[in-house]
């Protein structure tokens, strides 16, 4: 069987530019924009009028919108796949219609070993490949609630791509001592700073040059995307 042909809803100009800032702001960062972002970027006068478009967006079923967070929107998936159909992304390969990928998930990570070490793998996922901006290596379970305000949940998926380095602003999965953790990156001229998206945590400062001492720190990933657990049953 084949899925019906996915028809992009009609979007109003100011729509459109939300949809790819929307975009955009994912593939740079990670996460989507806050509404105060929308507002400042596109010059509205508040975040309300920000919201508003998102809610028509909503409507449209072009995003998800998810309550509680100040960056919970969410493309859907048939939205992703038109806008990397569009840049002509599956054309790249010989069978469009079999675009998918295999992709490891990552459970507990064990001190000190690669995080893509055979004990670490739980099962394994097969994805299309038009979810991702850019194609990820493997999912990674979170745990805890510390990102919450980018939209990412205790027990959703983040899908990975590989990497050594970061941008600032960047979402990263980051090795530190003995612990794996997801957070978006900062690094100054003194110090690395991964931050969370809740302010129920703290700042995790990781000194750099001549004070960084025996500090164990390694960027293991950068965030393409996410998947919600309850959608892969």
């Amino acid at each position: 069987m084949h899925d019906e042909p996915y028809e992009k809803p009609k979007l109003t100009e100011r729509q459109q530019q939300i949809l790819d800032l929307v975009q955009s702001a994912i593939e740079r960062t990670g996460a989507p924009p806050t509404r105060a972002e929308i507002a400042t970027e596109l010059g509205f006068k508040s975040a309300i009028a920000a919201e508003d478009h998102l809610q028509a967006l909503a409507r449209k079923g072009v995003i998800e919108l998810i309550s509680g967070t100040s960056r919970g929107i969410r493309l859907r998936s048939e939205t992703l796949r038109a806008l990397n159909e569009a840049r002509g992304k599956q054309f790249s390969l010989p069978l469009p219609g079999f675009a998918q990928l295999t992709l490891p998930l990552i459970g507990r990570v064990a001190a000190g070993s690669p995080i893509l070490a055979q004990e670490h793998i739980d099962q394994t996922y097969v994805v299309e490949a038009s979810m991702f901006p850019r194609r990820p290596d493997y999912l990674l379970k979170v745990r805890g609630m510390s990102m919450r305000d980018a939209g990412i949940m205790d027990g959703d998926l983040l899908a990975v791509q590989k990497a050594k380095e970061a941008k600032n602003g960047q979402i990263v999965v980051a090795r530190l001592g003995d612990d794996v953790t997801v957070k978006r990156y900062r690094r100054t001229r003194h110090m690395i700073e991964l931050i969370p998206e809740n302010p129920d945590f703290e700042t995790i400062v990781v000194p750099t040059g001549g004070d960084a001492g025996d500090v164990n720190f390694e960027i293991e990933g950068l965030a393409v995307g996410l998947i919600r657990n309850n959608m892969m049953m």
